[in-house]
């Protein structure tokens, strides 16, 4: 998993204090006056350099004492001397000695009440002298500080739950509703580092202060601060960069990440940022992207919620102008991960029937298309082609259109030259057939313009199946003898236990998509007696049949779920395909 990205500042920006200056104009950040005139501390001693003072002081090491023992300048005994000499190392020695506080709930509990007290006492005094900032402005810096302390407990987690029970997480949650905003970034910065998920927090105790954070209306409260934050001042950008970063560490948590898709202003809040006109991209339009990718990528709800807010179209918009061209990373170095992004959610809502049907009408399908021709983008190229075979997944509209948009011929050509055998490409390709053969309504124009291309130039397209099936197979057999060999001393309960990673390391070496190279094969054997004989001639030629496709295809029946109704028609399906196979 990468690690947490950082906030980009300019050198000289980073972290800047508060300015305090003096213009009258009702700005959101506490402001006293000031006189250039004036000099603090009482006035210097005339100019003369003759002028006597007082008294100098002696010399460190000087030995003038009197005839009574009296040192001349200091006017102290020596014994009296080597008293004050000894204090002060004791002093010194207690100081180095002195144990570091102890950072447990009785620290915490008084934390707390100072930190309470502090917010109460600002408050009482911007009430009470609310057109004049020099009087409230110390209690200010006193908050300032006490809301930045608390982030000694990201390295004590364990205080989490005593932090929420006191109410204290509730209060800086509060804070983001400050008058001064200086104030609420510096509170949604803390609550950002508190919830990092590189804090060595325990789930109770992280979900402990979450969950108390967000009784407190958390995602109202950055929704409001979003409103106010203006980003063309460095100090409100980067409190934008914070906002996102606390949303992402929620988003960490599955039901938390539906919860913060279910708040229809952050999410509109969310697309208004990604779809803002800007030259060159900037880092917060990227982190924006990323966040939406990050809520619709595992969650049904939230894909609905986005695709409701037209959120298809919009992205659709956002990538358009990528469809000839790639990015220039010399002008921004976020606009490449901004339109990966983009394309990550794409993938995702367009696996949703809602977001299907917002990706025909918003006509996805050609712009895909488009980005696939010979000469397109490198970096579109294989996003286009991945969203398409996403899109195409149980939809026989989309399969519909691709044929009818002239995308066989650009589908097809991609496929016999693909020079990369086994990689992401074939795995997309093949799944757009899977997909073009099982959902293509039977007897029509489009099912047998896509029968035809299988079929012509002498069943080229049947021969690198057959190959790519072979490459698959045999990377495969490669991990299957090595899986076999770990097993061998293990007991069935070890087996058991580490079944699941035996299988991801199968999926790893191409299980899915061999998979998926069967069924096409299938299909054509089921559609096409002259498709059937020149697959069992091809197959024969490594003196193998029908049976190692029918082999694969049961395998794949008993991984299917059942529990939905896709599962019951995928299995349906693939019980039907087997019995073409003898």
């Amino acid at each position: 998993m990468p690690s947490k990205r950082k906030l980009d500042l300019p050198p000289a920006e980073i972290y800047k204090a508060a300015k305090l200056a003096s213009n009258g104009n009702g700005s959101r950040h506490a402001q006293v006056e000031e006189d250039d005139d004036l000099e603090a501390g009482p006035p210097p001693p005339p100019e003369d350099d003759d002028g006597d003072y007082g008294p100098s002081a002696p010399p460190e090491n000087d030995d003038g004492d009197d005839e009574e023992g009296r040192f001349f300048g200091g006017g102290i005994t020596e014994q009296e001397k080597e008293v004050l000499d000894f204090m002060d190392s004791n002093q010194q020695s207690a100081v180095i000695d002195a144990a570091p506080e102890t950072i447990d709930a009785s620290w915490l509990k008084k934390t707390a009440l100072s930190f309470e007290k502090k917010i109460s006492r600002n408050a009482e005094l911007r009430a009470k002298f609310e057109s004049d900032p020099s009087k409230f402005i110390d209690s200010e810096a006193d908050l300032d500080s006490a809301i930045k302390s608390l982030s000694i407990l990201s390295d004590h987690s364990g205080l989490y739950p005593t932090f929420a029970k006191l109410g204290s997480a509730g209060s800086l949650v509060s804070l983001l509703a400050h008058e001064n905003t200086d104030i609420a970034i510096d509170a949604v910065e803390i609550l950002s580092e508190l919830t990092d998920q590189d804090v060595a927090a325990s789930e109770s105790d992280w979900s402990s202060l979450v969950n108390a954070c967000l009784e407190a209306d958390l995602l109202g409260l950055l929704v409001s601060n979003f409103s106010r934050l203006d980003e063309k001042i460095e100090s409100d950008r980067e409190g934008v960069y914070h906002a996102l970063s606390l949303l992402e560490n929620l988003c960490s948590s599955p039901s938390i990440c539906d919860k913060v898709g279910s708040d229809s202003a952050l999410l509109q809040y969310l697309l208004s940022r990604i779809s803002a006109n800007e030259s060159p991209i900037t880092q917060n339009k990227q982190y924006s992207a990323e966040i939406l990718a990050i809520l619709v990528s595992s969650s049904l709800p939230n894909r609905s919620a986005f695709c409701q807010l037209n959120a298809v179209d919009l992205l659709l918009q956002q990538i358009a102008p990528y469809r000839k061209r790639d990015p220039d990373k010399s002008v921004s170095s976020y606009e490449v991960e901004f339109i990966r992004n983009s394309f990550e959610s794409l993938s995702s809502l367009v696996s949703s029937p809602d977001g299907k049907a917002k990706f025909l009408e918003a006509e996805g399908v050609e712009l895909c298309l488009i980005m696939l021709k010979n000469g397109g983008p490198k970096i579109t190229k294989p996003s286009s082609l991945r969203l398409l075979d996403h899109a195409c997944a149980f939809s026989p509209e989309v399969a519909s259109k691709i044929v009818a948009e002239g995308g066989l011929k650009t589908v097809f050509t991609l496929f016999m030259k693909n020079k990369t055998s086994v990689g992401a490409t074939t795995e997309h390709l093949v799944g757009i057939f899977a997909s073009m053969l099982r959902f293509l309504p039977a007897d029509t124009p489009e099912r047998i313009r896509t029968l035809a291309k299988f079929v012509e130039k002498d069943y080229e397209k049947l021969v690198k199946l057959v190959g790519l099936r072979r490459e698959y197979a045999s990377r495969l057999e490669i991990i299957e003898r090595s899986i076999q060999d770990e097993a061998k001393g293990l007991s069935k309960e070890e087996k058991e236990e580490i079944e699941d990673e035996f299988f991801s390391r199968r999926l790893d070496a191409g299980l899915f998509c061999l998979q998926t190279i069967d069924v096409v094969l299938a299909w054509l054997i089921a559609e096409d007696d002259g498709a059937r004989d020149k697959i069992r001639s091809l197959l024969a030629d490594r003196d193998e049949d029908f049976g190692v496709l029918k082999r694969t295809i049961q395998e794949q029946m008993k991984g299917v779920d059942v529990g939905t109704e896709e599962g019951r028609e995928t299995k349906e399906m693939l019980g039907t395909l087997v019995k073409f196979l003898v």
